[in-house]
């Protein structure tokens, strides 16, 4: 069975996520992390693909970024995958397969769900019950989008700027989406549509992707149709 296409447009915002093979750990320690990061941000640098939000949990990484062209991902994923892959087997004395196949990618909709896009990626730590809020978990761009923090990994999207001209504004606007949330039914949307590579958005959005790329998107919903309440 062919692959499914991964769709990209240029500098439109798209949600990769990695997991470890048969959902096992890729990261032990937290020198792990780090050399991730340091992999990630070269990948990123030379390839020209700006992370707006990310997070890294023991066993998955999640990336919202906009890659300039339809190979700028995927090399800046090969690019860190070619590094890091070695490290982790040498480190654990590992051989064979760390990652569960390939990376899944979702194009965004930055009008209606890049911002409940950023706040899933940064809020994952407490779902995964890693930590209480997003605050305290160190492997994340939450420290930069909600506290200021520097993180050189980060290229603020224009989404993210439009919530208010002054940082100080931005941070508290930005911590009170946070701390609002985004409902069950938005996080089943968003992680079918990472789950299944299908842009998740308007039917508007939906209908632009389809006309310029010359392809038909498909459904993000797996199994069965939910019933109408």
């Amino acid at each position: 069975m062919p692959r499914k296409p991964r769709f990209y447009l240029p500098g439109y915002p798209v949600h990769i996520v990695q997991r470890g093979h048969n959902q096992d750990k890729v990261f032990f320690e937290k020198e792990d992390y780090q050399v991730y990061l340091d992999w990630l941000l070269e990948g990123s640098e030379w390839y020209e693909v700006p992370i707006h939000a990310y997070v890294l949990l023991p066993n998955q990484i999640h990336i919202l970024c906009s890659p300039p062209d339809k190979e700028a991902a995927s090399r800046m994923m090969q690019y860190q995958g070619r590094r890091y892959v070695p490290y982790f087997n040498a480190t654990y004395d590992k051989t064979g397969t760390l990652w569960q196949g390939r990376y899944k990618a979702s194009l965004v909709d930055p009008e209606t769900w890049f911002l409940p896009s950023m706040v899933y990626i940064e809020t994952q730590p407490v779902r995964a019950g890693l930590s209480r809020s997003p605050g305290p978990w160190k492997w994340s761009s939450y420290k930069h989008n909600a506290q200021g923090k520097p993180d050189a990994l980060v290229t603020p999207h224009e989404k993210y700027l439009e919530l208010a001209r002054s940082e100080r504004k931005r941070l508290e606007k930005y911590q009170a989406l946070v701390k609002a949330g985004i409902s069950d039914e938005q996080i089943r949307d968003i992680e079918d549509a990472w789950q299944t590579g299908t842009p998740i958005g308007s039917d508007k959005f939906k209908k632009m992707v389809e006309r310029r790329l010359k392809l038909k998107v498909g459904h993000a919903r797996r199994g069965r149709p939910r019933k109408n309440p």
